[in-house]
C-alpha cells in the first residue's frame, strides 16, 4: 500500500501541471506553479531527494496529466519464464520498459524483449492491465499502468546489453530475487495462471 502523502501529492502534481498547460492568466500560471512546487516539497521532505530534483522530474512531463505506461513481455519456453537481470540493482524482472510515443503496446513489449533479452518474438494476448499502485510495489512518483503481454519466440538467443547482465529462463519454484520497482512476486504467479490456463480473460483494475 502506498503512502497516503505519496498520493496526494501525486495528485496536486496532476493539478498543476494541467493548470500549466491550459492556464494563460498569469495570476493562475503563478498559482498553478506554486501548487507544484508544494507537491515538489512534500515528496523531497519524505525522501532523500531535494526539492529541486523533484521539480525536474515533474517537469520532464508535460501536457494534460495521465498515467505513464510501463510494458512487460511475458515469455515462456518449456514451462519456464523469462526473466532478464537488470545491471542497475542486480535483480530480475520480466523483459519491458517505458513504451514509447509512436509504439503499439505490442510493438514496444517486441521491441523491449529484443533488446533486453535478444529474442525475436510476437505479441499474442494481453494478460493484464494494471494500476502499479495496486500491486504492492515500491512507491513512484509517477502514476503507472502495467500492461503485462503474451509473447512467442520467433527466433534469437539470450543476448545482454548495456542495461542487462544476464538473461534465462526459470520455473516457478525457482524465480531469483526481484527487482520489485518492476515486478512483484504475484504478478509472476499471476503469468503463470495464464500459461496454464489460457483461456483466462485478461486481468485489470
Amino acid at each position: 500500500m502506498e503512502p497516503a502523502w505519496l498520493g496526494w501529492a501525486r495528485r496536486l502534481n496532476a493539478l498543476a501541471q494541467t493548470g500549466l498547460t491550459f492556464a494563460e492568466n498569469p495570476y493562475d500560471i503563478e498559482r498553478y506553479t506554486a501548487i507544484r512546487t508544494i507537491a515538489a516539497e512534500m515528496i523531497a521532505h519524505r525522501t532523500d531527494a531535494g526539492t529541486s530534483r523533484v521539480l525536474d522530474l515533474f517537469a520532464s512531463d508535460a501536457g494534460y496529466a495521465t498515467p505513464k505506461v510501463d510494458v512487460r513481455g511475458v515469455v515462456f519456453r518449456d514451462g519456464k519464464i523469462l526473466l532478464v537481470q537488470e545491471r542497475s540493482d542486480g535483480l530480475w524482472t520480466l523483459p519491458g520498459g517505458w513504451a514509447d510515443v509512436g509504439d503499439s503496446p505490442a510493438d514496444a513489449v517486441v521491441r523491449e524483449i529484443r533488446e533486453e533479452s535478444g529474442f525475436e518474438t510476437r505479441a499474442t494476448k494481453l494478460l493484464a492491465l494494471l494500476d502499479r499502485n495496486k500491486h504492492g510495489h515500491p512507491p513512484h512518483v509517477n502514476h503507472i499502468y502495467k500492461i503485462f503481454l503474451r509473447c512467442e519466440i520467433i527466433t534469437g538467443s539470450p543476448t545482454t546489453s548495456h542495461e542487462i547482465q544476464d538473461v534465462g529462463f526459470f520455473a516457478e519454484d525457482e524465480i531469483p530475487e526481484l527487482s520489485l520497482t518492476r515486478i512483484v512476486p504475484s504478478q509472476i504467479a499471476r503469468m503463470f495462471e495464464h500459461y496454464r490456463h489460457p483461456d483466462l480473460s485478461a486481468d485489470f483494475d
